[in-house]
């Protein structure tokens, strides 16, 4: 969320933030009127309680007190417009983000390797994975519905040891390692941006609720929703929630392992067969929390990135890195870039991690402060990265290391994960 004090006093330059992210501009214009409206009621509120507090005369009191009640429920629909206005405000763009309408307008700006050449017909992940005993997509559709998987055999060694070769890479980076909670209340979906409005909307999150009521400690029925993540970021980031922390601890580097489900609501008929796009998969997530910093941070960012193409290359896997365009750039990212792996069987390049700066965006949301050297209280800055996905890594493993015998070589750096140099078919 965007500090409403900035856009009162920079409303041109968010609006033509708004313009470049195909965001109307006029809701801007309606916040700050709605905006005005709101602080023309709170005034008239606190007078009216003011007056209430000088007052010794009953009756005189009596007016007051129905004054104040009339003035609160004159603000209430304004407070509820103005909180709905503000949280489709967009964040300002970095100076080099490209200007363009969608992902077509996004920016090659790094390349590693040169796709495979082959000197036999390869096969893709889906009949590798079938041949080689490890991926079982038939049971995955009879038991977990549509997009539903088992990995199997070598297939889980392969997976487990992507993610602990992600984990224990990150701790040498520095960043520190957690399993964070995938089942999280609607707060930490809303403060990281995965809502589109103020609350869950089934239309269009792309979020799975779950139906079933928790029990509090003391036995009564929770009313709070929980929802299941799509990424580590949301618990890891929901983590210093309503916190004040100290200017000395920054930057924290956390780096989260964990499951992720998605309901791929608006994929639909999209990436249908395999495991390019399915509803729940594993993740080594990296996020950082930095001083209110632009310079710092877009160091960060390039550091996250470094550290995301450091791994494709250590695993042999051709890459690209995109600069995310305004068109392409999600409401509350200031910077984006995509990392691209090359997979033979799909003959293109595929999204495999994405690093985005939110600067105070997701940190007004969540409550995130920091104490700094002055002793002023400012809303952190909050970074994104995806250290590693297991399926579509898992695929570039198995369709640019696969063999003319069948079989698949183990990358170098997973071997004493794997336990194994190759991957065979069953015997």
């Amino acid at each position: 969320m965007v500090d409403i004090k900035f856009i009162r006093e920079n409303a041109e330059l968010v609006k033509d933030a708004a313009v470049k992210k195909n965001i109307n501009p006029k809701i801007i214009d309606e916040l700050l009127e709605t905006d005005k409206l709101r602080r023309e009621l709170i005034l008239k509120a606190e007078t009216i309680r003011a007056e209430q507090k000088k007052t010794k005369d009953r009756e005189e009191g009596t007016r007051l007190k129905a004054d104040f009640k009339e003035a609160e429920e004159k603000l209430k629909p304004v407070e509820d417009k103005f909180d709905g206005l503000m949280v489709l405000v967009p964040s300002i763009i970095s100076p080099d983000t490209p200007i363009g309408k969608s992902e077509a307008d996004n920016k090659e700006v790094y390349k590693w390797g040169e796709p495979k050449k082959f000197d036999f017909k390869p096969k893709d992940h889906i009949q590798l994975g079938k041949d080689l005993d490890i991926l079982d997509l038939e049971r995955g559709t009879k038991v977990g519905g549509f997009r539903g998987y088992y990995l199997k055999n070598d297939g889980v060694l392969l997976v487990m040891g992507l993610m602990m070769y992600a984990i224990n890479k990150m701790v040498q980076k520095g960043f520190k390692p957690m399993i964070p909670p995938t089942l999280v209340k609607e707060f930490a979906l809303f403060g990281t941006g995965y809502f589109k409005g103020l609350e869950y909307d089934p239309e269009v999150d792309e979020i799975y609720q779950v139906a079933t009521s928790d029990k509090e400690a003391t036995g009564e029925t929770s009313k709070d929703k929980k929802f299941l993540v799509g990424t580590a970021e949301p618990s890891l980031l929901a983590y210093y929630s309503n916190e004040v922390l100290k200017a000395e601890e920054m930057p924290i580097k956390l780096s989260g392992y964990s499951q992720c489900y998605r309901s791929e609501i608006g994929s639909y008929g999209k990436e249908v067969k395999g495991m390019y796009r399915v509803h729940e998969f594993m993740k080594v997530e990296q996020v950082v929390l930095a001083e209110a910093d632009i310079e710092a941070t877009t160091k960060l960012q390039d550091e996250m990135v470094a550290i995301s193409g450091e791994m494709h290359e250590e695993l042999g896997i051709p890459y690209r890195r995109l600069i995310i365009c305004t068109g392409d750039l999600g409401v509350g990212k200031y910077r984006q870039f995509d990392t691209e792996a090359w997979l033979p069987g799909m003959n293109r390049w595929a999204e495999t991690g994405s690093a985005s700066n939110f600067l105070d965006w997701q940190s007004r949301r969540l409550n995130v402060k920091y104490v700094d050297k002055n002793g002023e209280k400012k809303h952190v800055y909050m970074l994104n990265n995806t250290a590693l996905p297991s399926p579509r890594i898992f695929i570039a493993i198995l369709e640019n290391y696969q063999t003319e015998k069948g079989t698949v070589v183990v990358p170098e750096a997973l071997r004493a994960y794997v336990g194994k140099n190759e991957i065979s078919p069953a015997a």
